[in-house]
């Protein structure tokens, strides 16, 4: 570097920018002043009462008042009282100290009503089932196959003629067993759902199955109740391959009685029927000749394939054409109860009983499916008799009403012939044979308790029958809850002497011989009978279960009502 580059000054740029400029250091040119600093000889005169240099520009001027803001609360435990919260004067709005009542579930009752009771609960309500473990794997059963064995009993009891609420009981019962609790089993006359939701985040896992084909077969229904009640049993251990197997056993199992005897216990019902009318030995044999051929003729129909409602017009007509063809012979005989009581063995008193129950427990589109197919089964049955009738008549039969009016004045005659339709029903139903018994005495007693009513009492025929089927709703549902099974078995075969069969004949005949509205008259008064005989069956069963006291009253809230919204 030469010397006149050495001389030469430098530039601002190169000169740094803690360097203070000339004539400003204090010591020289080293000083290490701010470049902020206030020059020498340049005097700033403060005026008087300013600002301190020191104070913060948030600072308050002299002479502003703010009222100081109170401290803030320090934060505390969630599960740690509030200051104002006092133990001897506790707000209602509080949880009280016992705690929130927990729903309990009495395990020593049947599994039906504790079912019932958790689907007549909200479904946020519902106790958690408890954790059973029921196979090797720790992960549990395959929710698709737990919802398959669900609905294929399902299927057994609604194609058994059990109520759309037992049938869920059952269903829910099945799957809470294996875990499922997040569960919603849906019930129609044809079609079974259920739907299971792993979680609030999961998708829910649904599936279902149709109802094509029903059959009578109360020992099927029975062994099903008994696989159910295993399940529901926390000391019964059954596996879900051990549960499909029972359930296959019980699919196969062949009926307790063969076709010939379901048809001598036809005959037996239709003769016993008889006797409750006024008929004698004559009628009784006429009675029951025409309810076997009748039978035998609907199990021909039934094999060539046609539906139930043809089956039940042909059925009708022998015991129809049997009393006019006595009526012609001039054979003195009461022809309208050989009628009478062929009719009993066709009248669907366990689909009535049904239908009316799933509508007083809210199933309104079962309850109208079933009532339904009663109307179908009663038209059937009024075409056949209405058919035979009218050619009776054109021929010149004289079929008088007043004829089976009378009834015998034996009281033990009567108790015995009820007695025995009782029993020819079960047989009928297929029962098993440790049922028949019960059952039957569970029909003397109806029909005690309707002829002392009506016969002795002069009570309405209506009241009595309703009365006496409220003490066989009763009496059946306390003997099923000693069995653990359903109550059909104990019930269905007791209602047969209380069927509304003479006032259904009236009012056939009345109308066959063009007086429709006496014919009117009869068969709505056959509905009332009916209509009597399902409600009280069902308040029976009620009644029962009121007095057992299964669960609390604030539990039953399928009683409260939405009051329209």
């Amino acid at each position: 570097m030469t010397d006149a580059e050495d001389r030469k000054p430098k530039s601002d740029e190169a000169r740094s920018a803690f360097l203070p400029p000339a004539g400003t250091g204090v010591d020289g040119d080293m000083s290490t002043t701010s470049e902020f600093a206030i020059p020498e000889g340049l005097a700033l005169h403060r005026a008087a009462g300013a600002e301190s240099e020191t104070t913060s520009e948030f600072a308050l001027p002299q002479g502003l008042d703010v009222q100081a803001t109170p401290p803030v609360e320090q934060e505390g435990s969630a599960f740690t009282p509030p200051s104002t919260y006092s133990a001897k004067h506790p707000p209602t709005a509080f949880t009280p100290p016992s705690g929130i009542p927990v729903v309990s579930l009495t395990k020593d009752v049947p599994w039906q009503d504790r079912m019932r009771t958790m689907l007549r609960m909200p479904v946020a309500e519902r106790p958690a089932p408890e954790a059973i473990q029921r196979g090797g794997d720790e992960s549990g059963p395959a929710v698709p196959r737990v919802l398959d064995l669900t609905l294929r009993i399902g299927e057994l009891l609604l194609a058994g003629g059990e109520g759309a609420e037992d049938v869920e009981a059952a269903m829910f019962a099945v799957c809470r067993s294996y875990g499922l609790d997040r569960c919603e089993p849906n019930v129609t006359f044809t079609l079974l759902a259920i739907s299971y939701q792993p979680s609030l985040v999961e998708d829910p896992v649904t599936a279902s199955r149709t109802v094509r084909r029903r059959g009578t077969d109360y020992t099927r229904l029975a062994a099903v109740y008994q696989l159910v009640d295993d399940l529901s049993d926390d000391e019964t251990a059954v596996s879900l391959e051990e549960a499909y197997r029972r359930l296959a056993e019980i699919r196969r199992n062949r009926h307790p009685y063969s076709g010939w005897v379901l048809t001598g216990a036809s005959g037996l019902l239709a003769g016993a029927a008889s006797v409750l009318v006024g008929g004698g030995l004559t009628v009784f044999v006429a009675a029951a000749l025409g309810a076997m051929l009748g039978d035998r003729l609907a199990w021909l129909c039934a094999g060539r394939g046609l539906p139930e409602f043809y089956q039940f017009t042909v059925a009708a007509m022998p015991p129809a054409a049997i009393g006019v063809a006595l009526t012609l012979g001039h054979v003195d005989v009461k022809a309208s109860a050989v009628i009478t009581g062929g009719l009993f063995a066709l009248l669907p008193g366990r689909a009535l009983v049904a239908g009316v129950q799933d509508g007083l427990t809210g199933f309104y589109i079962t309850a109208s499916a079933r009532l339904l197919e009663v109307l179908y089964f009663f038209v059937g049955i009024v075409a056949g008799v209405l058919l035979v009738l009218y050619f009776g008549v054109q021929l010149g039969a004289r079929l008088t009403p007043d004829q089976a009016l009378g009834a015998s004045d034996d009281p033990l005659v009567m108790i015995g012939a009820s007695m025995l339709l009782s029993l020819a029903f079960a047989v009928l139903l297929q029962q098993e044979r440790s049922t028949v018994l019960w059952v039957t005495l569970n029909g003397g007693v109806a029909w005690v308790v309707y002829g002392a009513m009506h016969y002795v009492g002069e009570i309405s025929p209506v009241a009595s029958t309703a009365a006496a089927a409220g003490l066989v709703g009763l009496f059946g549902q306390l003997l099923s809850r000693y069995q653990f099974a359903s109550a059909l078995p104990y019930t269905t075969a007791a209602i047969g002497p209380l069927l509304p069969g003479s006032a259904t004949y009236f009012g056939l005949l009345a109308i066959a011989q063009s007086e429709i509205d006496e014919g009117l008259v009869s068969l709505s008064k056959a509905v009332a009978l009916a209509m009597a005989i399902a409600i009280g069956v069902n308040l029976g069963s009620e009644i029962s279960r009121m007095f057992l006291r299964i669960g609390s009253a604030e539990k039953r809230r399928a009683a409260k009502r939405t009051r329209g919204f």
